[in-house]
């Protein structure tokens, strides 16, 4: 195997694209919710720190999931053998050591929320996602706390607090989401997730309500004008039409594309990372 593939397979397991969006929401927190500018060595330094961390936990997720993966995710590095156990776990432990360092240069609460991160993100790996809706929970807190940390890293963590119920929400409807698209890995395994308990068309449901419900919220910010006008307009236009897809997507009563719905999901993250930010 060429140097290159071997590197690549290290990028890959962490899921490159999710971890970017942690480290720009961990940007877009910091800016939203400083009342002062804030170091740029300070902004680059708390969000590398909470980019490894979430890196560090997909790849012991993949450790942990290797068996249902090869009914999922037949792709993926460790399934494919192209990293080794050994070589993901070293990864894993040089990640956490690197954002753990970090963290504790900035200072005590961002290194007691790293930790806390770290800790979540392994008992979710080894135990909570196997309990219904428990991990689905977990994910979308810990996608909320990283709101929460940039505004603590602000010194201003109150101002983090509406982004934070929105990624919590959107996480969790895109976990439900997710469990849908692995059942038959999860089904081999004996993992018991919301849609392997009640069936998928109860689960499709639920995500659709779910996101209904998010869409109402969306109108929230605007209307006690805690953002400003872009961000409705980029939200009207952008953000709700791919919820309202999503919707659509979930309820037909023929096979639904789980996977484009996941990917319109998150990319709807990342639009709504603008808006909140231009709407700031």
């Amino acid at each position: 195997m060429t140097l290159l593939k071997k590197f690549s397979a290290y990028i890959k397991i962490t899921r490159p694209l999710n971890t970017a969006i942690t480290f720009c929401v961990v940007v877009v927190a910091i800016l939203i919710s400083q009342k002062y500018p804030t170091k740029i060595s300070l902004i680059l330094l708390a969000s590398l720190t909470a980019a490894l961390t979430a890196a560090a936990g997909n790849v012991i997720n993949d450790l942990f999931d290797i068996e249902t993966d090869k009914t999922a995710h037949p792709d993926r590095v460790l399934t494919k053998g192209t990293l080794t156990k050994t070589e993901a776990k070293s990864e894993y432990f040089l990640l956490n050591s690197i954002a753990a360092i970090i963290a504790v240069s900035l200072s005590t609460t961002p290194f007691v929320i790293v930790l806390l991160s770290i800790s979540l993100l392994y008992i979710y790996s080894a135990y909570l996602k196997k309990i219904i809706l428990v991990g689905n929970i977990t994910v979308a807190a810990l996608a909320g706390l990283a709101f929460i940390y940039g505004g603590v890293v602000a010194n201003n963590p109150k101002a983090a607090v509406i982004p934070a119920f929105f990624a919590f929400f959107i996480n969790l409807i895109r976990e439900i989401v997710k469990d849908i698209q692995d059942i038959d890995g999860d089904k081999k395994q004996n993992i018991i997730t919301f849609p392997v308990r009640y069936g998928i068309q109860p689960a499709k449901k639920s995500a659709a309500i779910l996101i209904i419900i998010l869409i109402a919220f969306t109108f929230y910010p605007f209307i006690f004008q805690v953002y400003k006008i872009e961000f409705f307009v980029i939200v009207m236009i952008f953000v709700n039409p791919v919820f309202i897809i999503c919707v659509k997507n979930l309820l037909q009563k023929k096979a639904a594309d789980i996977a484009l719905t996941s990917n319109l999901l998150k990319s709807n993250m990342i639009i709504g990372l603008i808006a909140i930010y231009l709407g700031n």
